[in-house]
């Protein structure tokens, strides 16, 4: 009926009608969420890339979308682990919500890399550190939040762009209020722009289109059209470009801590998963070592109750032996015990189910064994005050935490801004006229400029009362002061770890010397005392000494050059010298 109506309307412009037909489709906002999302990524991506070249020289690319098949869903699926559901799987296994605006996408085919996972899964320490790249949920996490920033900082120079409105309505209206009852249709279309100037003036322009069928009386009909412009100028307070472009100055630099916080993430993840391979691969060595420790004691107790029944060797030696085999077995499942759990924490630490069937590649345990660690050239021909030096420059915390000292400056000018005045040029411009019930018998309206309403004036609102801005003023140099003792508490952590990694270096390093002449020794005692004991010359309790004295060396070499590894990867990035490609690896491995 409103079309109906609409269409019959005398002296209604047929241009005019086809324009709003044609915008129709765009004011009703009819793209598909999923086109919605697709332009905030591409915007987003824009931005992550930019800021990415301007920062390391490259352009990365960042995507947060989960794999659909990561090894996570592998596992669980092919190894037919236990979970809650499909919340545990992922995204596209959710089972969708009345409403839900998109539709649900089906996973990704995994060929056969479940037929490979099926019966277990060796990984290596590279391929430790890509698989926690892609399954941690920290890692993931840490990705969301460059990618906020870059929704946030896209939003921010929304601001500064041109903005366009758009309205359509119509309404059936009975006025009952008079003598003559007066029913009709007002259809009003309404089309603004604006603008917002990196010196704080506010331009706004709006155009309403009306049209008025009265069907009731003489059924007459009439459209109005209007149009208006308004100008604001600060002129005191708001008016400085710095401060206009504030929110938008801060939007950039939180995109750009963001990914400076993520890298340091990187590096410091892979350390961790690092460190928590070594612990599981040294773990691993000390339950050889006392699974060793405990088959030597097993026959060397059977040979000290063959030397009893031969009269050779007192009882109560023999039982000192077995009593030590006993407490060997029990260590050797405590370490066993101890194995599992670190596993079992490793797992969960890549992101990956604690009970999926993995195990760790141990050659690069053995890498440790075969190769004699020496302090590397670049760290040994500079000075302790030159690393230090290095570290306060490379640091991206650092560079973080001393941007964050600027940013309270630029806070300070900010809340000093308002406690000035407020003080304002408008203007404004008003040309045409509307159309309702009430003036449908008047016609058609006329838009001549020539016979606008024009006006300009000044605004002032004086500062009687800025206990707001006042209080705020004054808590910006509390912060200000707040982000000081920041960096210089960072500085000294700085300092502090890089000594201290330095000293652990140097400690592993003679450790491991120490150790690897311990070992030697100790195999050497453990056969001579084996033979004395045969011949009578030696008791138990030499053997069962030099036995424990042999796996503690081990034990002790393994762990020594375990630190020295851990130490090194861990003062690279306390340096921040320490590089890790997109896949999360560390570069200075094979």
């Amino acid at each position: 009926m409103i079309m109906n109506v609409f269409c019959s309307a005398s002296g209604f412009p047929r241009l005019l009608y086809l324009f709003i037909v044609l915008l129709m489709p765009l004011w009703t906002g009819c793209q598909h969420p999923t086109a919605h999302r697709a332009k905030a990524d591409k915007h987003a991506e824009e931005k992550i890339s930019r800021v990415s070249e301007e920062l390391f020289g490259r352009r990365d690319e960042l995507d947060i979308v989960p794999p659909r098949d990561a090894l996570r869903r592998i596992l669980l699926t092919e190894q037919q682990l236990q979970n809650v559901g499909p919340e545990s799987v992922g995204l596209d296994q959710l089972e969708p919500v009345p409403l839900w605006p998109e539709p649900p996408q089906a996973a990704e085919d995994t060929g056969d890399v479940g037929e490979r996972y099926a019966e277990g899964l060796e990984l290596n320490l590279l391929q430790s550190l890509a698989v926690g790249a892609m399954n941690n949920r920290e890692y993931q996490t840490r990705k969301e939040d460059i990618y906020r920033a870059a929704l946030s900082l896209d939003l921010e120079e929304f601001q500064f762009q041109n903005t366009f409105q758009g309205a359509f309505e119509s309404v059936i209206t009975e006025d009952r209020s008079d003598d003559e009852n007066t029913r009709g249709v007002v259809n009003s279309l309404s089309l603004g722009a604006g603008r917002v100037l990196t010196t704080g003036a506010e331009l706004s322009a709006r155009l309403s289109l009306d049209l008025v069928k009265l069907l009731t009386l003489d059924r007459d009909s009439a459209y109005g059209i209007l149009a208006d412009v308004t100008v604001a100028i600060p002129l005191l307070r708001g008016s400085r470009r710095a401060i206009v472009m504030e929110p938008l100055t801060q939007a950039e630099r939180n995109l750009m801590y963001a990914m400076y916080s993520f890298e340091h993430f990187k590096r410091s993840f892979a350390v961790r998963v690092a460190n928590d391979y070594y612990s599981v691969l040294q773990q691993l060595d000390q339950v050889r070592n006392a699974e060793e420790n405990y088959r030597r004691l097993e026959l060397s107790s059977q040979r000290s109750r063959r030397l009893a029944d031969a009269g050779r060797l007192p009882e109560i030696q023999v039982d000192q032996g077995t009593q030590e085999e006993l407490r060997a077995r029990d260590r050797w499942l405590n370490a066993q015990a101890s194995y599992e759990r670190s596993l079992d924490q490793f797992k969960v630490s890549l992101g990956l189910p604690g009970d999926a069937h993995i195990q760790l590649d141990d050659k690069d345990m053995q890498a440790l064994k075969d190769l004699y660690p020496a302090l590397p050239e670049r760290v040994a021909s500079q000075s302790e005050s030159a690393l230090i030096d290095t570290a306060l420059t490379r640091r991206m915390d650092m560079q973080v935490a001393v941007g964050r000292v600027y940013d309270a400056q630029r806070a300070v000018v900010v809340a000093a801004d308002a406690l000035r005045w407020d003080a304002r040029l408008t203007g404004t411009g008003r040309a045409g006229e509307q159309r309702s019930l009430a003036s449908a018998s008047q016609g058609d309206a006329t838009f001549r400029p020539d016979d606008g309403v024009y006006s300009a004036g000044l605004e002032v609102d004086a500062p009687w009362s800025r206990r707001a801005e006042r209080n705020a003023y004054r808590d910006s140099f509390i912060q200000l002061e707040r982000q000081i003792r920041d960096v210089a508490e960072l500085e000294d952590q700085i300092k502090l770890d890089v000594r201290d990694r330095l000293r652990t270096l140097k400690l592993a390093l003679d450790s491991i010397e120490i150790q690897e002449n311990a070992v030697v020794l100790a195999r050497r005692r453990v056969d001579s005392t084996e033979q004395f004991l045969q011949a009578g010359r030696a008791q138990i309790r030499d053997v069962l000494e030099a036995q424990e004295a042999f796996i503690s060396a081990q034990n002790s070499l393994t762990a020594a050059r375990v630190s020295f590894r851990v130490a090194w990867l861990e003062l690279q990035r306390d340096l921040g010298i320490l590089e890790i490609n997109e896949q999360g690896i560390l570069t200075d491995m094979p």
